[in-house]
């Protein structure tokens, strides 16, 4: 065994001792309120004096700690905490938070009881048996000692004082280290999480990674589309700038809308990332719905695509949650066609009926795009758009697609309303989605 191993192995034992002897020390409120409730109770009671009725007040002493785990949840933490720095346990293997149900409160009333039991045990011997073992060691080379000690020790042989000193002190260190041992055995199961805490702890870290996506589709689809149209407007400008002034004093117009627009959103987004209370309380991130179409609509032909609407059915009155997801929805296709295929037609249709909203969104691609005839090869730093579309319309209850076919590409969303029953019937854009040769990334 190397030098290191046997050193940390010592600084391990010493320090479940200190922990043993921190047991010993919360144990001495209860075992002083019991010394002095026991004359009170019995007559002839003296556990100051008598070493059996320091061991009845010993016993007695354990069932009022009990009683004060059961009714401080903050105990459970506390003693974590020095288990943790102590004992050497894991930190992921022990409880964070206080005892919030019986169920935890319990086990740590069981624990802290241990603890107090093999700390009293532990903290007695370390303070009664090292002198004892030095008077024992020293009693042959002594002659007074030997006037001053009890009977039995004056009893033994002079060879035997010596080698009872040393294992007694032996057996202080066998029970220290014994009882260090069993206490970081038993601290995961006493003072690890219950299943109720594991599943508020999953729980907090589902709604956690769902605020984190929702912020992460927000910031995607509102920079993502502007970064684009910016990106198509800018080119368009710079091939015209000497030959179609006009035409680029437009185009800077056009940057400057799109710009305070993406900013006016980051805005929103950054601020709900420093409002907890926001977050927390799961409300959806304010964004615009489909009354702010037209003006997205605009921005995206200033970028030199040219979009055609068709809306069937009225959607002013949408609920705001589809109106806002809707939106975004078709802010991502726009930013797709944009992104991959440039400035071509692009084709919007919006229809609504009883129990659902259908988004349509087609244009072409070129003919050297390489999802015209083959797999989309993998792009870094990208990809995440329809992906989000998924999710929003999942949130919804509905579902989204998307896919190319004979050069056209193809985003169908479709949103069921709120209280609307639901439809196992798809929709013309449904089945028209459903033709699509299957799901791509893009």
């Amino acid at each position: 065994m190397s030098v290191g191993v046997r050193r940390g192995r010592l600084r391990t034992i010493g320090s479940r001792w200190a922990h043993l002897i921190l047991g010993g020390a919360l144990l001495m409120p209860f075992y002083l309120l019991a010394s002095v409730a026991a004359p009170l109770l019995v007559d002839g009671a003296d556990p100051l004096r008598e070493a059996p009725w320091q061991f009845i007040a010993f016993g007695c002493a354990l069932p009022p700690a009990a009683l004060a785990a059961l009714l401080f949840p903050l105990l459970r933490p506390l003693e974590a905490t020095a288990v943790r720095s102590l004992c050497g346990v894991p930190a992921e293997r022990l409880a964070d938070g206080p005892a919030l149900s019986w169920a935890a409160r319990r086990r740590s009333a069981l624990w802290f009881v241990a603890h107090l039991l093999a700390g009293g045990v532990v903290s007695g011997m370390t303070l009664t048996a090292p002198p004892a073992a030095v008077v024992l060691i020293l009693l042959p080379l002594s002659g007074p000692l030997k006037g001053v000690v009890p009977d039995w020790m004056r009893a033994l042989p002079v060879a035997y004082g010596p080698l009872a000193g040393l294992g007694l002190l032996a057996l202080v260190v066998g029970t220290a280290w014994a009882a260090g041992a069993l206490l970081a055995r038993c601290a995961p199961v006493l003072l690890g999480p219950t299943p109720a805490d594991r599943l508020a702890a999953a729980e907090h870290r589902a709604a956690d990674l769902a605020t984190r996506n929702r912020l992460a589709r927000e910031l995607h689809d509102a920079v993502g589309h502007a970064l684009s149209a910016v990106t198509l407007q800018a080119s368009a400008a710079r091939r015209v700038l000497d030959a179609d002034p006009e035409f680029v004093r437009q185009a800077l117009a056009a940057i400057e809308d799109t710009t305070r627009e993406a900013v006016a959103e980051l805005d929103t987004v950054l601020g709900l990332l420093r409002e907890e209370t926001e977050t927390d309380t799961g409300r959806p991130a304010p964004a615009p719905g489909l009354d702010a179409l037209e003006a997205l609509l605009d921005r995206t032909r200033a970028a030199g695509v040219r979009v055609r609407v068709t809306v069937e059915g009225r959607w002013a009155d949408l609920p705001p949650m589809v109106s806002r997801e809707a939106y975004r929805i078709v802010q991502e296709g726009l930013s797709n066609a944009l992104r991959h295929a440039g400035p071509v037609p692009v084709r919007l249709r919006l229809r609504r009926d009883e129990r659902e909203l259908t988004l349509l969104l087609e244009n072409p691609m070129p003919g050297d795009h390489p999802l015209s005839g083959e797999d989309p090869p993998a792009r870094s730093g990208g990809g995440r758009g329809l992906h989000g579309i998924a999710e929003r319309a999942r949130l919804l209850g509905g579902e989204a697609t998307a896919g190319a076919r004979d050069g056209v590409w193809r985003l169908t969303a479709r949103l069921p309303l709120p209280g609307a029953e639901p439809d196992t019937e798809r929709g013309t854009a449904g089945e028209t989605a459903g033709e699509t040769a299957g799901e791509a990334t893009r």
